[in-house]
This record gives C-alpha cells, structure tokens and sequence, in this order.
C-alpha cells in the first residue's frame, strides 16, 4: 500500500497566504484540496497540531485520515511513519523541515517537499 503523510503545519507555511490568520480555516481548505486532487496514493494522513486542528475533525474522510498531534507534530508524524511502515507499506511524507525529514528517514519513510503537494492540489 502507498501511503502520503502530510505535515500540515509545514505546508500550509510555506505560502504566505495569510493562514496564520485562521488556522482552522488554512487547514480546512488543505483538506478540501487534498481530497479534490488524485494524488496516487492508496492511503491520505493529514496530521493536524495546534489551531489547526479545529479545521478538521479527527478521522477518515474517504482516502484521507486526519490525526490531531497531541502534542508535537513532528511526534506524531513519526508516530505514523512507524505505523504505516511495519505493515510493509511505502510511506512518504510531506515536509520541508531537514530534522523531520532525517527522523522519517530513520523509521523507515522517504520524503518530498510541499512543492511536490503544492503543485498537485493546486
């Protein structure tokens, strides 16, 4: 199974929308453009941190489950990189961040950058 983990607070800041304005708002509109984009994987992972997380509730929404971070993002990120991929399941995840990217690297995932997401939801 392909699996794409998305690291909403990174992608939603790397464009100077105005997101920080509304948080919930940002994060709803990425849902919305993920869920309208085919994308090429089986499975969707929106993880959601702090505001952000009154965009969405938590759950599966067709291809696209949606996880609150209890605390930090990139945890909770990892958390599911471990998840998906003791399953055998090739998982990517969406970030720009060079420490989370090492530490999805070290449990077994491979990464893109928002661009990559960016371009396709667009």
């Amino acid at each position: 199974m392909r699996v794409l983990i998305v690291d909403g607070a990174n992608v939603v800041g790397s464009r100077p929308t105005g997101w920080w304005r509304d948080r919930a708002g940002a994060a709803e509109r990425l849902h919305q453009a993920i869920a309208a984009a085919d994308l090429g994987y089986d499975v969707v992972v929106l993880v959601l941190e702090g505001e952000a997380k009154g965009g969405r509730p938590v759950g599966e929404d067709g291809a696209i489950h949606t996880v609150h971070a209890p605390g930090s993002g990139d945890d909770a990120i990892v958390e599911q990189v471990r998840t998906w991929s003791t399953d055998g399941d090739d998982v990517v995840v969406v970030t720009a961040d060079r420490a989370l990217r090492e530490r999805v690297a070290a449990a077994g995932g491979s990464s893109v950058g928002p661009s990559w997401l960016l371009t396709r939801t667009s």
